[in-house]
């Protein structure tokens, strides 16, 4: 897919401000140039960031209010989506305040150096969260290409307390995966079917209970 198609495809749909813009293409060329020493993303979607990273990471801000105050982006990796929800969060004057998770010390420090210049406000916390005792915090809650959905489930009933929205995406054997957490968990769920891809679902977790 060319890559000025998928520019366009992207503002068309997000309607977000040309310096926004501008600053995706800083945040696409910094990635490139630190994907070749570090694994960031899959080099077959190298040629397809804007489509198959920016706007899928993007798609989820329509079901973030202004009352949303903090999100949490657990294993961001190369920050998505966190850190496109921030600028696209930043260019429409949301007051969200967001947090990445990410485990690996390299690419934490990826996620630092972007974030500092882009000069975005994002905090970026270095651990393994399952090794993390303490519960985390946030209105909304995302996890993307993170883990598989009944460790997720598992997490937030765990650690992830007083939540409004947790966004999970997930792939081609998502609405198996669904039927089968729902014989465990009793789950209040929005669910949507992702615009890059009609066999991936977004589902927004809002509740979420431990079938006994």
């Amino acid at each position: 897919m060319d890559r000025s198609f998928q520019i366009n495809t992207f503002s068309s749909i997000s309607r977000v401000s040309r310096e926004t813009i501008i600053d995706l293409e800083k945040f696409e060329e910094l990635l490139i140039n630190a994907n070749k020493t570090l694994n960031l993303i899959g080099k077959s979607t190298i040629k397809e960031i804007w489509y198959r990273h920016i706007l899928d990471s993007f798609q989820v801000i329509d079901f973030i209010s202004k009352n949303d105050n903090k999100l949490i982006d657990i294993g961001s990796g190369a920050g998505f989506p966190g850190i496109v929800l921030a600028m696209v969060a930043k260019d429409r004057k949301l007051p969200l305040k967001v947090k990445l998770i990410e485990k690996s010390p390299k690419k934490s420090k990826f996620l630092e150096t972007t974030i500092s210049k882009l000069k975005l406000d994002i905090e970026v916390s270095c651990m393994n969260i399952f090794e993390n005792a303490k519960n985390i915090e946030g209105d909304v809650f995302v996890a993307r290409a993170f883990k598989p959905l009944p460790i997720i489930l598992q997490l937030i009933n765990n650690q992830a307390h007083n939540f409004k929205k947790f966004f999970i995406f997930l792939g081609k054997t998502g609405k198996d995966d669904l039927l089968e957490a729902s014989k465990s968990w009793d789950i209040e769920y929005k669910e949507r079917i992702s615009i890059t891809s009609s066999d991936s679902i977004i589902i927004e977790v809002n509740r979420l209970k431990k079938i006994n």
